[in-house]
């Protein structure tokens, strides 16, 4: 039986969040260690934060970023040539208990990795009994899997080939609006705006106000996730503008 805990004290450490777009008030390993230092959700809030590494460390192997940019909390670009960066779950079998060749490897299991992602999230939810956790996966997927279904028609593609991790997504949710608002952006900017936007939207739907529950501290960690991909994307920006 899991066992529920408050968390009165670590909710009354953290700093307020500001929305899309403000500055993010704390770092994501400072709020990791707020939280393993007040017991409070670890693991969950550990898969919440490794979602936004794997978005930088893909952007990373894509050379969209240098190493001196990427801001991670779990993963570490610091690794010796045998160590992998990516943790074993995160890797396809063939290369799970590999030596060889482990650099390319890691570039080829980018490919399936958001389905291992979020198929161990899944794993890690049921585990540390976290609804919020199990709903996150299943609007993320639903959200990710829609996206992917409009491009692939636009494309004249079968969108099953390039699903992530089906069984996971929410069926019953209708993604048609945020869709239809994102394929409508004037440009990729605004796209990705249209995203979060509804994604923080939907943290604030499941936020579990003041029940100070497991739940406040995860939709925290995906809201500041959410917070500093933003802040990133629009230092980006500026950097374009002055260039």
């Amino acid at each position: 039986m899991i066992q529920l805990r408050r968390h009165e004290y670590l909710l009354s450490l953290l700093p307020s969040l500001d929305p899309i777009g403000s500055i993010p008030p704390l770092g994501k390993s400072g709020l990791l260690e707020h939280v393993r230092e007040s017991k409070g959700p670890v693991r969950t809030v550990e898969m919440l934060l490794l979602s936004d590494d794997l978005t930088q460390y893909q952007a990373f192997l894509a050379k969209e970023v240098e190493k001196d940019q990427v801001d991670l909390a779990i993963l570490s670009l610091d690794k010796s040539e045998d160590e992998k960066v990516l943790p074993h779950f995160l890797l396809p079998p063939e290369s799970a208990d590999s030596a060889e060749g482990e650099k390319e490897n890691e570039r080829l299991s980018i490919d399936g990795m958001w389905t291992r992602y979020f198929q161990h999230a899944a794993t890690i939810a049921k585990r540390s009994g976290s609804p919020f956790l199990k709903a996150w996966i299943k609007f993320e997927v639903g959200l990710r899997n829609a996206l992917v279904t409009a491009r692939s028609r636009k494309l004249e593609l079968d969108p099953a080939a390039y699903l992530v991790a089906p069984e996971l997504a929410d069926k019953k949710a209708d993604f048609n609006p945020i869709v239809s608002a994102w394929s409508a952006a004037s440009d990729p900017l605004a796209a990705m705006e249209v995203l979060d936007k509804a994604r923080w939207d939907w943290l604030e739907e499941h936020g579990g106000w003041y029940s100070f529950a497991d739940c406040e501290i995860e939709v925290y960690a995906a809201k500041l996730v959410l917070l500093h991909r933003w802040r990133r994307i629009l230092s980006e920006k500026q950097q374009r503008n002055i260039a």
